[in-house]
C-alpha cells in the first residue's frame, strides 16, 4: 500500500476512480491506516487515515467520499474513540444514502449502533447493529462477518446476556476457519475470554444471593477456560505481529492474573509489549495499559 501511495500520480491516476469506481490512493491511504494500526502504529495509521479522506473529499468523487468515511469510522472504532465513530459513521450514512451506495450504507449503520452502546444505550445500539449487519449480508457481501458479530457480542456482554454473546462468537469463529479472513481472529478469542469471566461472575453472585440460576448457566466453567482463550488470543496476535491486539490479550490476561494474586507473573506479561510502543499513548488501550502496569509495581 506504501509502494502504491508511492506510485500514485494525481494527473494520471485520478481518472481510475470513474473508471475502477474508488480513487486508488484513498484506497491505499485507507487500508493502510487499518494495517498500521494493527501493527502497533495508532497515531500514524489516523495520519493516513486522515490524508485518505483528506483526497476524498478533494476530489469529490462520491464513492471514494464515502468508501474514506467508513474506513475512518472504523479506525476510530479500533482506537476507541467513541464520539469520532460515530461522527464518522453517520457521515457515511449520508453520503452513502445520498449516493445509493448499500455496502457503506450498512458498514455505517453497525459503527453507528457500536458507538451508542459504548455511549450506553445499549438496546438501541443493539438494535441499530443489527439492522446494519442484515443491511450488509443483503448486498452479497461475504468479509467483515466475525467483526460484526463480535461488535454485537460484546454488546450483549455488557447488556448482561454473556451466553447470546458467546453464542455470537462461536458463529464468529467458525466463520474465520470456514473462510480465513483472521485479522479480528486474536479480539475474538479475547472476547471469548472476557465474556466467560462475565458469566462465571454472575453465577457466583447468583449463588451468593441464594438465587436461582438459569439452566443455561448452571454449570461450572474450567478454572483453566478464560485463561485458554486469553492464551489464544495472545498467539495468534503474536502469529500475525499485530501488536495493538496483543497489547489487548496481554492486559487482559493480566488483569485475570491481577485477581488471582499473580502480580509478578502479570507485570512480566504486560511491560514488554506495552515497551514496545514508540506512539499511540493518548489512546485508550495505551492509557488502560500503563495504570495497570502502575497498579501491579
Amino acid at each position: 500500500m506504501e509502494d502504491g501511495l508511492a506510485l500514485y500520480d494525481p494527473q494520471h491516476h485520478r481518472a481510475q476512480a470513474v473508471l475502477y469506481g474508488r480513487d486508488p490512493a484513498v484506497d491505499c491511504g485507507s487500508y493502510l491506516a487499518w494495517t498500521l494500526w494493527l501493527l502497533g502504529y495508532p497515531d500514524q495509521a489516523l495520519h493516513r487515515s486522515h490524508e485518505a479522506l483528506g483526497l476524498a473529499q478533494e476530489l469529490a468523487h462520491p464513492h471514494s467520499v464515502a468508501f474514506a468515511f467508513s474506513l475512518a469510522a472504523w479506525l476510530h472504532r479500533l482506537r476507541r474513540e467513541m464520539p469520532l465513530t460515530q461522527e464518522r459513521a453517520e457521515a457515511t450514512i449520508s453520503a452513502s444514502a445520498a449516493h445509493g451506495f448499500p455496502l457503506w450504507l450498512a458498514q455505517g449503520t453497525v459503527l453507528r449502533g457500536s458507538a451508542l452502546v459504548a455511549r450506553g444505550l445499549g438496546a438501541e445500539g443493539m438494535e441499530i447493529i443489527q439492522q446494519g449487519m442484515a443491511a450488509w449480508d443483503a448486498t452479497g457481501a461475504g468479509v467483515a462477518h466475525p467483526y460484526h458479530l463480535a461488535l454485537l457480542a460484546e454488546a450483549y456482554g455488557q447488556a448482561g446476556q454473556a451466553e447470546e454473546g458467546l453464542a455470537l462468537l462461536t458463529r464468529a469463529l467458525a466463520t474465520v476457519h470456514k473462510t480465513g479472513e483472521r485479522w479480528w481472529e486474536a479480539e475474538l478469542y479475547r472476547l471469548e475470554g472476557e465474556l466467560l469471566l462475565r458469566m462465571s461472575a454472575r453465577e457466583q453472585e447468583g449463588k451468593r444471593a441464594g438465587e436461582t440460576i438459569a439452566p443455561a448457566l448452571d454449570r461450572s466453567l474450567p478454572p483453566s477456560a478464560t485463561e485458554d482463550c486469553f492464551h489464544q488470543a495472545l498467539d495468534v496476535a503474536r502469529r500475525q505481529q499485530a501488536k495493538s491486539l496483543e497489547l489487548r490479550a496481554a492486559m487482559s490476561l493480566a488483569l485475570l492474573w491481577q485477581h488471582q494474586g499473580k502480580r509478578a507473573e502479570a507485570y512480566e506479561l504486560l511491560v514488554p509489549i506495552y515497551g514496545w510502543f514508540t506512539e499511540g499513548f493518548d489512546t485508550v488501550d495505551l492509557q488502560e495499559a500503563k495504570a495497570l502496569l502502575d497498579a501491579l509495581v
